[in-house]
């Protein structure tokens, strides 16, 4: 029977923040994933968190090598994660330790005793069982001994050993919160079948265990009723989840797709990127051409070398990968050749915190280059609207004839949310400018009296011959230059063509108060956090707080300095030390402008937004 079909009680809920934990072997990513694509396939709107640590495989039991991974769903809008935690299933004392901040007192913590025994209490750093010493009291604890029930579920199963028994105990904690919300288990078992097709004794245990769980949860008097988080009433349309890696390379797809040319992508695997590159390579079908270069200097020159044979070209990288391919992507601002790059952001600097996420490399895509070398940067600022923002990319650099940066960040493409499916028709029209001769005379640099785009002219052309090359260019016919006047205009023409896209981008759009006393300002991926501490605020009735997000950074939008006008105060909210302050002070001189910045490798929270912009208006 399909438990939605089930007609025990159920209390209602309008949402629900549900964070699973463990060691990074113990499958929370999967089971987290599995919880929300069948409360996707419910309805639900859903926001996601993973969090994981950077090594392959942490030291097991170890508090740094704790994987969590948290889903926030309901039957209203989602903007973020969630703060507080509702429920938290917690594998082992580790997981329990460095999360049970999050648990709201008198919510529900599982967790499974067979793991707290004293050695991963000592791992753990706990001078007792939290189990036994009276610590939880302020919660409802529910303690399973996951491990010892999952062998005894499949201790008929044959072709298992003891290891991969253990490893299906995630499935019997995923059985439980299904049991405790109401969710289907028919999706994750059919996951099981096709990702598991030939081994059939992995999709026997994971289902049987699956089922375990539930049946478990049913039997408990601790979970005395289910909870039921209705379907959210969304735009009609066709909807799947997506993550922001996944919808980032989709939009190249499409823009590609739309544009009438080849899609070539030259990158070097490095966290938090290297799933655009795992998605693009399966799409040869489609006439993407896929290198997977040996550094990331090759990646974006063979990117360069793509777009000069005229393909729409893309390289996708991180915050170090980023200052690598410095040199070339100043070589192509300087030739004039339209080219992508999109940088995952995370925290840094070097290495730093490669799979946590981090804002910090706003003013590097701006001016981290040598001489005088502006192009246009542009920042994505859901999982969803990354399929967007892509698109964009590809229609900016194509239209304008140079570089666009594109910016995203370990949480918005690690994390997932509904998106509405739209048709390649449905998206904007992309104009480029490769050239064919017809007789009339042309020259390398002519530009259009607009965009002051160049001509793409594609090589092998008769009669179109022309130089390429990081030396200065003569203004009209491309030949190398030192005329002190010619590289003095050119450098001037060059940052002219950069001001322009503020001619074919959108003005901003306030949300919430039109004016007031302060203005909430953000960038990329805190879009979430962001709109709903000022959404909570105005339904607490202050209506003097306006919200601006800037998806476009360089060029900034026409009407910025008329917006700024409109607030008392300005308050930009960044996850780094105050980089887009700096840009916005740099800019427009003489107004309040304050900073809110977090540096710990993690998103803002509702609270502590709330808490700093009633403190502003104050």
């Amino acid at each position: 029977m399909d438990v939605l079909e089930s007609k025990r009680p159920s209390q209602p809920l309008e949402a629900v923040v549900i964070r699973f934990v463990g060691d990074s072997g113990d499958g929370m990513q999967l089971t987290g994933t599995q919880f929300s694509d069948t409360s996707a396939m419910f309805g639900n709107d859903i926001a996601t968190f993973p969090n994981f640590p950077a090594e392959i495989r942490a030291p097991q039991g170890s508090l740094y090598g704790v994987s969590g991974y948290q889903v926030h769903i309901g039957s209203v809008q989602i903007s973020t994660p969630g703060d507080d935690v509702d429920l938290l299933v917690a594998m082992n004392p580790a997981g329990l330790k460095t999360n049970l901040h999050a648990v709201k007192p008198g919510h529900t913590i599982i967790v499974d005793t067979d793991a707290f025994t004293q050695k991963n209490l000592d791992k753990a750093q706990y001078e007792s069982n939290p189990l036994e010493d009276g610590s939880l009291a302020n919660y409802r604890v529910i303690e399973v001994e996951m491990t010892s029930l999952t062998k005894e579920a499949l201790k008929d199963v044959d072709g298992l050993d003891n290891k991969s028994i253990t490893r299906t105990k995630n499935m019997f904690a995923l059985g439980m919160v299904y049991w405790m919300y109401n969710r289907s288990m028919e999706h994750t078992i059919e996951f099981f079948n096709t990702k598991f097709k030939g081994r059939p004794e992995i999709v026997e245990a994971n289902t049987k265990v699956l089922k375990t769980g539930y049946y478990f949860a049913e039997t408990l008097e601790l979970i005395p009723n289910a909870y039921t988080v209705s379907p959210a009433k969304m735009e009609p349309g066709t909807y799947r989840i997506i993550m922001g890696n996944k919808a980032t390379a989709w939009g190249f797809l499409a823009a590609a797709e739309k544009s009438g040319m080849e899609l070539f992508l030259g990158s070097y695997p490095i966290t938090p990127a290297s799933d655009i590159l795992h998605e693009l390579v399966k799409h040869g079908h489609f006439g993407v051409k896929s290198l997977q270069a040996e550094d990331e200097i090759a990646g974006i020159s063979s990117a360069i070398g793509a777009a000069f044979a005229g393909d729409l070209a893309i390289t996708t990288t991180s915050g170090p990968g980023l200052a690598l391919k410095g040199e070339a992507l100043g070589l192509a601002m300087m030739i004039e050749l339209p080219l992508v790059v999109v940088n995952v952001q995370r925290g840094g600097p070097s290495t730093g915190l490669p799979t946590k996420t981090e804002q910090s490399d706003l003013l590097q895509a701006m001016y981290g280059r040598n001489g005088e070398s502006p192009v246009i940067v542009i920042a994505a600022s859901t999982p969803a609207n990354c399929f967007r923002y892509a698109y964009l990319a590809a229609k900016l650099t194509l239209e304008h004839m140079t570089p666009v940066v594109l910016l995203s960040d370990g949480y918005i493409a690690n994390g997932s949310a509904p998106w509405k499916i739209c048709t390649v028709d449905e998206m904007p029209e992309i104009n480029n400018h490769r050239f064919k001769s017809n007789g009339e005379e042309w020259h390398a640099y002519d530009r259009d009296p607009d965009s002051l785009a160049r001509r793409w002219p594609i090589p092998g052309t008769p009669g179109m011959e022309h130089r390429v090359g990081g030396l200065e260019k003569h203004q009209v016919t491309g030949n190398v230059s030192y005329v002190p006047e010619n590289h003095e205009y050119m450098t001037k023409i060059r940052a002219e063509k950069i001001k322009r896209v503020q001619n074919y981008i959108p003005e901003l759009e306030p949300e919430f108060a039109q004016n007031g006393d302060l203005l909430v300002v953000g960038w990329g991926g805190t879009y979430g956090s962001l709109h709903s501490a000022v959404n909570h605020l105005a339904e607490e009735g202050i209506d003097t707080i306006g919200y601006a997000h800037f998806n476009y950074l360089n060029p900034l939008p026409k009407n910025t300095e008329e917006l700024l006008k409109r607030y008392k105060k300005i308050v930009v909210c960044e996850l780094n030390n105050g980089q887009f302050a700096k840009i916005l002070r740099m800019h427009f001189d003489g107004y309040d402008i304050v900073q809110f910045n977090k540096i710990q490798g993690l998103p803002f929270g509702n609270t502590e937004l709330m808490e700093k912009f009633k403190q502003l208006l104050k």
